[in-house]
């Protein structure tokens, strides 16, 4: 039987797992002045982290602007 998360678990592995996959994303397309390799596990949780905030908070607004419909229905 699958393991039981609780909603911190949860939120802290879905966390982990998005800031892999912006490093492989910034890997293959290093056009950037920095070195990706340089950044930590944490930092890259750290910036998934940011980009989910971010995108509830404009989802929020779009929605009271009435420029979509409800959490996970179709935009209008």
């Amino acid at each position: 039987m699958a393991e039981r998360l609780t909603e911190n678990e949860w939120q802290a592995r879905t966390t982990e797992q998005a800031g892999l996959a912006i490093g492989e994303w910034l890997l293959a397309g290093n056009k950037l002045k920095w070195r990706v390799e340089q950044l930590t596990r944490a930092d890259l949780a750290a910036m998934a982290s940011n980009a989910i905030s971010r995108y509830i908070q404009l989802r929020q607004e779009r929605e009271s602007e009435g420029k979509l419909s409800p959490w996970f229905e179709q935009d209008v």
